[in-house]
């Protein structure tokens, strides 16, 4: 876990269970997590929402604000 902390904060916020974010939160700590998530390229959009409500930070000073993905469309219809 100390090798790779976005890989893990990352699939606990988007895909882990209460119990889960709980451990997490007590490994790293809640200024550990919210820099690592400022960092992160991707994020769900309800990770992101809930990570800026828990922490009470902008979500204007998360990357992955900025840097969505967009949905390509394949065919113009």
């Amino acid at each position: 876990m100390d090798k790779y902390p976005a890989h893990f904060i990352q699939r606990v916020l988007e895909y882990g269970n209460m119990d889960d974010w709980r451990l997490l939160r007590s490994y790293y700590g809640m200024d550990k997590i919210v820099q690592v998530c400022k960092g992160l390229r991707t994020l769900d959009p309800i990770c992101l929402s809930y990570i800026c409500t828990i922490s009470h930070t902008n979500i204007e000073d998360y990357r992955c604000y900025h840097f969505r993905q967009s949905f390509p469309t394949l065919w113009n219809s």
